[in-house]
């Protein structure tokens, strides 16, 4: 694990410039408060650049989250070649244009290639790249090229499925609007018929997304 522990790292786009500041992040939104005619010393609002700032430091963790601390070891050497998916995961983001949270579901498959990841792992891996300013697209690809990175699979596929609330509270304002992205890598890509064994796997049995 350790050799490729740069390359791993490199893909996980970490931030290394010490933790969030939220004594500039509490100044900040007071400005905000002042700016739309809101009186920051109101009761309800004395305390909210503190929580937001707090807040903050929860949603954007995955800039400083760690791959090999978080995979803690979970790697393992297994004679198993089926398809392994892990669906439905929840993730929670905030869009990177307007800081506004979209949400929504991922799932995540991969084609072992002698060695498997911890089941709770994937959802921590695609937790690592929702707590950050994103855009679902570019999540999509992290997620797929981080799994692809560590396992040397013969493929991975990753489809997320998202609410942006950018565009439900404010512009076009289109309630019903569902954005889904995709990542195929390896035999997701080159293989139909894998390709097609994902995707039917993924939607057997499920529900609108709805929020």
């Amino acid at each position: 694990m350790q050799q490729n522990y740069d390359t791993v790292r490199k893909i996980a786009d970490l931030f290394d410039n010490g933790g969030i500041d939220e004594k500039e992040i509490e100044k900040a939104i007071t400005t905000i408060i002042e700016a739309v005619g809101e009186d920051p010393q109101r009761e309800g609002l004395q305390r909210t650049p503190e929580r937001v700032a707090s807040a903050y430091s929860e949603l954007l963790a995955g800039y400083r989250t760690d791959p090999i601390e978080l995979l803690n070891g979970a790697l393992f050497e297994v004679n198993y070649d089926e398809m392994v998916i892990v669906r439905d995961i929840e993730f929670y983001s905030l869009c990177e244009h307007h800081m506004i949270p979209f949400l929504g579901r991922a799932h995540v498959a991969y084609l072992p290639n002698g060695r498997v990841i911890g089941l709770s792992k994937i959802p921590r891996i695609v937790d690592m790249f929702a707590r950050r300013l994103q855009v679902q697209e570019r999540m999509t690809q992290q997620i797929a090229d981080l799994i692809n990175e560590l396992l040397a699979p013969r493929g991975v596929a990753v489809v997320l499925e998202g609410v942006h609330l950018c565009s439900m509270m404010r512009g076009v304002k289109k309630h019903d609007a569902r954005m889904t992205t995709s990542s195929m890598l390896g035999h997701f890509r080159r293989n139909m018929a894998t390709r097609q064994e994902f995707l039917d796997n993924i939607s057997r049995g499920s529900t609108p997304l709805r929020f």
